[in-house]
């Protein structure tokens, strides 16, 4: 009898995508995330140079998600978890605070309106 294997239509299998990545959870984070980035790059080709990356893989396929996913495989896509221990700093005023601090000090002039 031949032997059977779990042919896939999808390329790479997600069983190899999930040895790569600590959870599930995870696999669908980074894809979601860098498939949403791959479909901005080919939205915004049209517009000149962004600062979005371009795929990092050749592919076949047409669907962002899938590309994604080559490229996780390929070792192009990686992660980091931060440390749960770490302390986090809280940041000083931030310069967006301070002209809003600033904007509510002055005088409003008549019949104008505060722009919000």
């Amino acid at each position: 009898m031949a032997e059977q294997s779990n042919l896939s239509m999808m390329m790479p299998p997600v069983e190899n995508l999930l040895e790569l990545v600590d959870s599930k959870f995870t696999l669908v984070t980074i894809s979601a995330r860098r498939a949403r980035q791959i479909n901005a790059y080919f939205s915004r080709l049209g517009d000149g140079i962004g600062s979005i990356v371009p795929p990092q893989v050749d592919s076949i396929s047409k669907k962002a998600l899938s590309v994604a996913f080559e490229e996780i495989a390929a070792g192009k896509i990686t992660y980091s978890r931060p440390d749960p221990n770490a302390v986090v700093e809280e940041p000083e005023e931030s310069e967006a605070e301070e002209f809003l601090l600033e904007l509510e000090g002055e005088p409003e002039q008549e019949g104008e309106q505060p722009d919000l």
